[in-house]
């Protein structure tokens, strides 16, 4: 698989770490709290932040009974209806231009998720460089058609997908014209199965990356080792504050922790190696090897009385001790003497 460009960023495997602060919801309906999570973004070192983009009424019906009614007391959202979650949480369209030129200022990739065609079109004026869509839009064909036509690299979120719907979904972008896809393997419990990444990864042939909702970084970082160099986490600045999303959104001082964490994991991964590394060299010194432990004169025999296997490690390694019991010193030895073949007969 080639790398994949996104703005000035390369995306493979010998690369480090894209990571993305999704705002979501978390502006709170503030263009201000909005600039100030782009803000805070930079601060951490992450690569990217992502918007959503959709209005209420491209989303749902405005209706507040029956199926589009939250009933589920488990739910974050439960008590609202669809449509009203969805005029809380999304971010009006007239913003959009702003928080573009704001990441622009900062160094930041910007881009957004889609959640109709509409929405494709609109993004298309800002110049997005890349898409995401969403784990309950990867079954949207149409969707994922329109956005393949745009020819920019895809991010597909897998959650709730069955391996047959991955494989339409995937078959519908590349034959819509998209050449540069990443799946994101999708997680929102500790039950992650990150393994999947890798499989994910030989079955499409693409790269795979991770949409994290679980809590913590462990779980992010963990996902390096199996190949994700794409890690989307959603972004606030105070759980405290509230939002639609914070309660499984990250503060600022945790993003900085994966930005930090997740490089220290993909730079441990190095390569194939056994063998002291050009750092351990000099402490090669510290192994123990055969040292003479008693003053020694010319044809006494070398036993367990004379010889030790001590530290340092200047000596024969320890493996040669039974190859060199019972033979002759070939000259005088003092005591605390690296024990080398030359002094022995």
């Amino acid at each position: 698989m080639k790398n994949i460009q996104i703005r000035n960023h390369e995306i493979g495997p010998d690369c480090r770490p894209f990571i993305v602060a999704e705002m979501s919801g978390n502006h709170n309906q503030s263009l201000e709290r909005a600039l100030q999570i782009v803000r805070a973004a930079a601060n951490t070192g992450v690569q990217a932040l992502k918007l959503q983009t959709y209005t209420a009424d491209t989303m749902t019906l405005d209706l507040g009974d029956k199926e589009f009614f939250i009933s589920d007391k488990d739910s974050l959202w439960s008590g609202k209806s669809l449509y009203k979650l969805y005029q809380q949480a999304f971010t009006p369209w007239e913003w959009h231009k702003r928080i573009f030129d704001e990441c622009e200022t900062l160094g930041l990739v910007c881009f957004s998720t889609p959640f109709d065609e509409s929405a494709v079109d609109f993004l298309e004026t800002l110049k997005v460089p890349c898409y995401k869509i969403a784990s309950f839009e990867n079954a949207h064909l149409p969707l994922i058609k329109k956005v393949a036509s745009t020819r920019k690299p895809m991010l597909i979120s897998t959650g709730m997908a069955s391996i047959a719907e991955l494989h339409e979904t995937v078959q519908a972008a590349r034959a819509a014209g998209c050449r540069d896809l990443i799946l994101l393997k999708c997680t929102s419990s500790e039950n992650t199965n990150l393994r999947t990444i890798p499989h994910m990864q030989q079955l499409f042939n693409c790269h795979v990356g991770l949409s994290d909702h679980t809590m913590g970084i462990g779980v992010a970082v963990a996902s390096v080792v199996f190949g994700a160099r794409i890690i989307e986490k959603h972004f606030t600045l105070r759980r405290a504050d509230g939002g639609v999303d914070s309660a499984f959104s990250m503060e600022p001082h945790e993003m900085t922790s994966l930005v930090q964490d997740s490089e220290r994991a993909w730079r441990s991964l190095g390569n194939i190696n056994y063998g002291a590394s050009e750092g351990e060299e000099r402490s090669m010194i510290f192994r123990r090897s055969l040292f003479v432990s008693r003053d020694m004169q010319k044809g006494d025999v070398f036993s367990t009385d004379n010889v030790r296997i001590i530290r340092p490690g200047q000596g024969l390694a320890p493996k040669f001790y039974d190859i060199v019991m019972g033979r002759k010193a070939r000259t005088e030895i003092r005591k605390g003497t690296p024990l080398g073949w030359n002094l022995i007969e």
